[in-house]
């Protein structure tokens, strides 16, 4: 998930990019946390690709969408960025067990900021989303090096975090990564690959009551569709200018979704993060998503019940009776939609009966 602010750089006298400091604020499933990382090692600039893998740095050469990262998370007990920078060469994992390794399987914790196994070295695959914070600290690392994070979290003044939400420490190292690729760098079938797989995790995620999790999947997927409408639409024109048979042997040789199947993929995606939203009491976000959903696909019922939802929260119960009533439209005996008009028509003549009794004061 991207950062919900933007990144800070403090410039000062590294060895490679001339930055010391760099700043954000990460959504994690306990909250909002600041986020500070600062390198603290870096290997000799130099490339070693041995078996595809990348085994230390150079410049401009950093893990990519896809890459598989073999990394160690540790955390400092008493906040001292120097703590734990030397590693034993004989801890490491050898190249050959890298470029032999696969993804490590670990579920998301809703209890957890860091989200990965901490001490131990694990295989992340850049861009899945196992954890934003981590994650977005790789993005700026070159292979050989450590980075020191400092995390704390997000409160109001007057909110005073629990124990377990005070100011962490960690040190993040990446040994070696194997290639990857920016969106920019990947084909239509690429990317639409991972608009699938983003898609999946979400739902997954979704019923594991990850919603932090959930969304950035989702996000994810619908960034990725972007460049992938030029595309589509570059389709459905050949669609209109050849028969049915070459029709279909097109779609087959790019494995892209006709522009019915990519609305309808676009439409499900704005519906879920609406969903998510919903539970997470975002409802803006929820009505802008879910009123995006009924905008691609007018015949979904999901989205105009969100929708619904979601004007309730903010208020507006006009246009919550409209979303509603076309829900209703759709589905003529929704007994979900039934109930919501009555509860709007509640609420409306309670509105009204308040309203009408501080008017008589005024003029009594």
């Amino acid at each position: 998930m991207d950062p919900v602010h933007p990144l800070e750089t403090l410039r000062g006298t590294g060895d490679h990019d001339s930055i010391d400091v760099i700043s954000w604020v990460s959504v994690c499933p306990r909250g909002l946390y600041s986020v500070q990382q600062k390198k603290t090692y870096s290997a000799s600039q130099h490339t070693v690709r041995n078996s595809g893998v990348v085994t230390s740095c150079s410049s401009g050469c950093r893990p990519k969408l896809g890459s598989l990262c073999q990394v160690r998370v540790q955390i400092n007990s008493n906040m001292d960025e120097t703590e734990s920078l030397v590693s034993s060469e004989n801890e490491k994992p050898s190249v050959t067990e890298v470029a032999e390794a696969v993804e490590t399987a670990f579920p998301r914790c809703q209890h957890s900021v860091l989200q990965v196994p901490l001490g131990d070295w694990t295989t992340l695959r850049l861009g899945v989303g196992q954890c934003d914070i981590t994650e977005a600290c790789l993005e700026r690392m070159r292979a050989g090096e450590k980075c020191v994070v400092f995390l704390s979290p997000v409160v109001d003044e007057t909110d005073q975090p629990a124990e377990e939400d005070l100011p962490l420490c960690a040190t993040v190292e990446l040994q070696a990564f194997t290639p990857g690729k920016d969106s920019w760098e990947m084909s239509p079938d690429e990317k639409w690959e991972w608009v699938r797989s983003h898609k999946q995790r979400g739902g997954e995620r979704f019923r594991n009551m990850d919603l932090f999790g959930a969304l950035d999947s989702y996000s994810r997927a619908l960034k990725l569709l972007i460049p992938l409408h030029c595309y589509v639409r570059e389709l459905e024109k050949k669609e209109q200018e050849v028969d049915e048979e070459q029709r279909d042997d097109c779609y087959k040789t790019q494995h892209l979704p006709t522009a019915n199947e990519f609305r309808t993929i676009k439409a499900e995606l704005h519906s879920n993060l609406s969903l998510c939203q919903l539970k997470l009491n975002q409802p803006e976000r929820a009505k802008a998503n879910a009123a995006k959903a009924a905008e691609l696909e007018p015949g979904g019922t999901k989205a105009w019940y969100r929708l619904g939802q979601a004007c309730q929260m903010v208020n507006e119960l006009e246009e919550a009776k409209q979303a509603f009533r076309k829900l209703l439209e759709l589905q003529p005996d929704s007994p979900v939609a039934i109930k919501a008009l009555r509860d709007i028509t509640s609420r409306q003549k309670a509105s009204n009966a308040q309203l009408g009794l501080r008017l008589s004061k005024m003029f009594s």
